[in-house]
């Protein structure tokens, strides 16, 4: 078969103007070779596609039939044609992203939202994890970006922080220091602490045990638990107390107590992570969108 869907652009042309030279004016090709397009596609469906007097282009019936699916062809051609562009151009596709629990908590189903306003054709797919497992399923190609405890100071990688939270002390309801207004760091030091462990947690811990050590105690940990749900669960129960951050402590569930932490000055860093050499797709269209907002605070 000769035919191609030039040809059948070329027919659909003729079909909407009956006329040779307009058609062949409005495609911007000679008359002649329009000419030449049609009888060669006339002859590759064996049928005549119009009839022609000196005077007028009738279409046939089988014109007729043709014309409704080349019209559909050509259609999903520029449909087609138009999502591959757009699949090219990060505009289309899966954006995996990684996130904590002082992420998910904080200012990322915010961001998710603003960016899926802009790109409603890309697919999220949010996965939680540690810091320390989102940067390894980074580095393995496994995640497009990570939200995590940061900052990241690891060489191939780039951040932006998107939000900084004050510490906050929790304890159950029964406990003491329930009734106080706040408290000073060093109030902690005979407590017992319900944590991360010190493998997943690490960089919250980064934060957490220099601001005990510049009071003068390392915490006690007697138990610990996988995410913030578990911590604050095990606070509930009176095992202990603990120290988290002001958003995830913004709507505690009934049976707990938060407290600030009157002499910490310290904020716990959330930041925006990426592999340099993988930002590519919707992950570059994201990166743009985080680099449009103004600075977290």
């Amino acid at each position: 078969m000769r035919s191609d869907l030039r040809h059948i652009r070329y027919f659909v042309a003729t079909a909407e103007e009956l006329h040779f030279r307009r058609a062949a004016e409005r495609l911007g090709i000679a008359q002649p070779a329009l000419s030449r397009a049609i009888q060669a596609l006339e002859a590759d469906l064996d049928v005549a596609l119009f009839v022609r007097t000196n005077r007028s282009v009738q279409i046939t019936t089988a014109g007729r039939v043709f014309l409704d699916g080349a019209r559909e062809i050509i259609a999903l051609t520029d449909r087609t044609m138009e999502e591959a562009r757009t699949a090219h151009d990060g505009r289309m596709g899966e954006l995996r992203i990684g996130y904590t629990d002082f992420a998910i908590a904080g200012a990322l189903p915010n961001l998710l939202k603003g960016f899926q306003e802009r790109h409603a054709r890309v697919t999220l797919k949010p996965q939680h994890g540690v810091t320390l497992t989102q940067i390894k399923r980074l580095e393995e190609g496994q995640l497009d970006l990570g939200f995590v405890t940061g900052p990241i100071t690891r060489d191939g990688f780039d951040q932006r922080v998107v939000q900084s939270e004050a510490f906050r002390c929790v304890v159950a309801d029964s406990h003491p220091f329930a009734r106080r207004d706040g408290l000073q760091i060093a109030e902690l030091a005979k407590e017992d602490f319900v944590h991360g462990s010190s493998t997943d947690w690490q960089h919250f811990y980064d934060y957490l045990l220099p601001i005990c050590r510049r009071a003068g105690f390392a915490p006690r940990i007697r138990q610990e638990a996988f995410n913030t749900a578990g911590i604050l669960g095990l606070v509930s129960c009176g095992m202990g107390v603990t120290v988290l951050t002001e958003r995830v402590c913004s709507a505690l569930a009934p049976g707990l107590v938060t407290l600030p932490l009157l002499d910490v000055d310290e904020r716990l860093v959330t930041s925006a992570v990426w592999r340099v050499d993988h930002l590519i797709g919707p992950a570059r269209h994201f990166v743009d969108y985080l680099q449009d907002l103004p600075p977290a605070r």
